[in-house]
């Protein structure tokens, strides 16, 4: 086995109650090392062939967590969850930070793979190679504070009472749901730490269907030995200065933002992106760290970055909310996106949406969904059961519980905008497409194309294989530093992509070398393992699924994105159609793909996935 690798999987048949330990053959990993593109290749051989029969949220569905080779050694900790997405019938690889994916890997696992549905709710406790399904019914409609005090404190007693108390035990690594992922809401998020989740996806909704509660971890093991521990050593040291001299993700994060991408870009979603340019200096980084910070570096396992923070309100109509930073996303999302525009009430959503275990970003764009059709008269104080004014935190936060608990209103927000626009369309009688944005059926990141100075290409929501992920985004050519290639590698390897450096990435490549003992180059994941990741998890998304079926017009940008910009210094510009689809077969050619998007013959031969022809051969053109 290479190095970096535990050499095994844990296999959970939640159905039938067995528990067994799998093997992955070398030559796998060596193609798809693990997290996301792992994922894929295991999710299509055993679903592909009936792919749009699968229902997302039935038992036939397949839940997976996985590490990779460089977990436990770059810095910073990341899960990748997986399966096929609720909320674009695809395949998305969604990763999320915490002590989980270390503790996994010292417990002797390299990731889990989750089958079948349980009688009643269960969470999954691993310890040092044992693995017991343990009843979770306590812990069925707990918050995500209540749910990991509760955990913690079984897992500790229950390690006191068998290994004794000659050591004070750390608590375990815990991934688990919330209340909007017990109600099957395709924007619950699997979260860990209470503030983190992996939103992109709903997988949330996957663990509840599946009456899993949570995924819990104990490894007191060591991590998985590397092929070169020098040379590794030699990386990390390099890595962890380049993270030290970041000095502003060090100090604030993503959320030094929430000013700046409205006021110097033009480009951060404002009620519902009915408009991207704000000149709100009340919700700059500085007025966060003065006002809510009460813990100014907050990290996961190994990360010499910290970008995080802790928010907390101590009076007021909030007090007693808390969340971390807000990061950008939740600032935009839960904050301006809502025209909500102080610290206090963005961390007062944010920490509702924590609690009940939706994403930050579809839980968000669900939420500014709801209020532009308020201000429109389509949905009313009667629908609703109370105003819903764009700013006020209080309103929108109580709509976050209705839409976790499938509320009134919230039952039907619960299936996201897209499934939302149709229902609610067909029950008043109106299109309400133009309102939301999404692509496939995810709403996209907090980076708006218009104004041409934040998120380039163009295309990078239109194209990518994850739907509308802003972070994987599509677009950029096989061997450029960004995009579904890049992050595709973070998710797979399985890293954090914010301590990934594009201006110097021979560390990383180094660190991948040295851990796993593969002669494996930048050029190898450009040209061959990252195309052949993304041209299976294009051919999930073409097939779709029961509620939708797939064309060339799907990969396109919001109908918003096309409408001029209303305000700002801007005012006018917006994204040019016409050279988005110049961009898009530009960029389809890039990885061997036809004008439509689909790869190649010529391609999949070579990228060893002729098998996919059976997919993409009906699609082409004739």
């Amino acid at each position: 086995m290479a190095g970096g690798y535990a050499g095994k999987f844990l296999e959970v048949d939640l159905t039938s109650n067995e528990c067994k330990d799998v093997t992955v053959k070398e030559d796998i990993l060596r193609k798809y090392l693990g997290g996301r593109a792992l994922a894929a290749k295991i999710l299509w051989d055993r679903l592909g062939i009936k792919w749009g029969e699968v229902d997302p949220l039935g038992p036939e569905n397949i839940l997976t967590i996985y590490t990779g080779p460089l977990t436990g050694y770059y810095p910073g900790m990341r899960a990748c969850v997986s399966g096929k997405s609720p909320l674009t019938n695809s395949i998305i690889g969604s990763t999320v930070a915490a002590e989980f994916p270390i503790d996994l890997k010292c417990a002797g696992y390299d990731g889990v793979t989750v089958t079948g549905k349980a009688d009643n709710p269960v969470y999954i406790y691993i310890e040092d190679g044992a693995t017991e399904i343990k009843d979770a019914r306590h812990l069925w409609g707990k918050d995500g504070k209540q749910t990991i005090r509760m955990i913690n404190k079984e897992v500790i007693d229950s390690l006191d009472d068998r290994r004794g108390k000659e050591r004070m035990w750390k608590e375990p690594g815990i991934l688990y749901i919330g209340p909007a992922g017990e109600n099957l809401s395709r924007l619950a998020a699997v979260m860990m730490k209470w503030t983190h989740g992996a939103g992109y996806g709903g997988y949330g909704g996957v663990m509840g269907s599946k009456n899993l509660k949570a995924v819990v971890a104990k490894g007191t093991g060591p991590v998985p030995a590397p092929f070169d521990m020098k040379k590794t050593l030699q990386y990390l040291t390099k890595i962890t200065q380049s993270c030290l001299k970041n000095d502003s993700m060090r100090r604030w994060g993503t959320g030094a933002a929430g000013y700046e991408v409205g006021a110097g870009t033009s480009s951060e979603p404002v009620r519902n992106w009915q408009e991207e340019w704000h000149d709100e200096r009340s919700f700059g980084v500085d007025e966060f760290e003065r006002k809510v910070w009460v813990k100014r570096y907050w990290g996961d396992y190994g990360c010499p970055t910290t970008c995080l923070k802790v928010s907390a309100i101590t009076e007021g109509v909030f007090k007693g909310a808390i969340t971390d930073n807000p990061d950008y996303e939740i600032q935009a999302y839960m904050g301006t996106n809502l025209g909500i525009f102080e610290p206090e009430g963005n961390v007062y959503v944010a920490a509702i949406g924590d609690d009940m275990g939706l994403c930050g970003i579809q839980g968000g764009s669900a939420l500014g969904f709801a209020g532009e059709l308020y201000q429109r008269g389509v949905l009313t104080l009667e629908d609703i059961g109370f105003p819903l004014e764009w700013g006020d935190a209080k309103a929108f936060g109580k709509l976050a519980e209705m839409i976790a608990k499938r509320e009134g209103v919230g039952d039907i927000l619960a299936e996201g905008t897209y499934r939302a626009a149709i229902k609610i369309g067909k029950m008043k009688g109106i299109d309400l497409m133009p309102y939301v944005v999404h692509v496939k059926g995810m709403a996209i990141g907090a980076h708006g194309t218009r104004s041409g100075l934040d998120y380039e290409p163009i295309i990078a929501y239109a194209t990518s294989v994850q739907g509308s992920d802003h972070t994987s985004c599509g677009g950029m050519a096989p061997n450029k530093n960004a995009g579904d290639i890049l992050w595709g590698f973070g998710d797979s390897a399985v890293i954090c992509g914010f301590n990934i450096f594009e201006d110097n990435l021979a560390p990383m490549w180094g660190m991948l070398r040295s851990v796993t003992g593969w002669d494996i180059t930048a050029n190898d994941w450009y040209r061959s393992m990252g195309p052949r990741m993304l041209a299976i998890q294009r051919a999930s998304l073409l097939v779709s699924g029961p509620d939708h079926v797939w064309s060339a017009e799907d990969d396109d940008n919001p109908p918003r994105f096309y409408e001029p910009l209303p305000s700002g210094p801007l005012k006018g510009v917006t994204t040019d159609r016409e050279q988005v689809l110049k961009d898009k077969k530009k960029y389809y050619n890039s990885l061997g793909w036809d004008e439509q998007g689909i790869p190649r013959r010529r391609t999949l031969k070579r990228l060893g996935i002729e098998h996919l022809e059976q997919v993409f051969g009906s699609m082409r053109r004739k």
